[in-house]
């Protein structure tokens, strides 16, 4: 699971600044890169917590 988040770190960015900016131009670029990469950090932590506690549960 860390590594779908890790993989996603970089995929979501690039796919929010390409939506962002074909939609709503530099601006839009801007945002849809930002939104992109706090919902990949936010997948990557869940992913990072459930293999700790994953570990931890052993």
């Amino acid at each position: 699971m860390p590594v779908i988040g890790c993989l996603l770190l970089i995929v979501l960015p690039l796919l929010g600044l390409a939506g962002g900016g074909f939609l709503w131009g530099a601006e839009g670029a801007k945002w849809g890169a930002g939104s992109g990469f706090a919902l990949a950090l936010v997948v990557f932590g869940v992913g990072s917590y459930a293999f700790v506690k994953g570990i931890r549960g052993r």
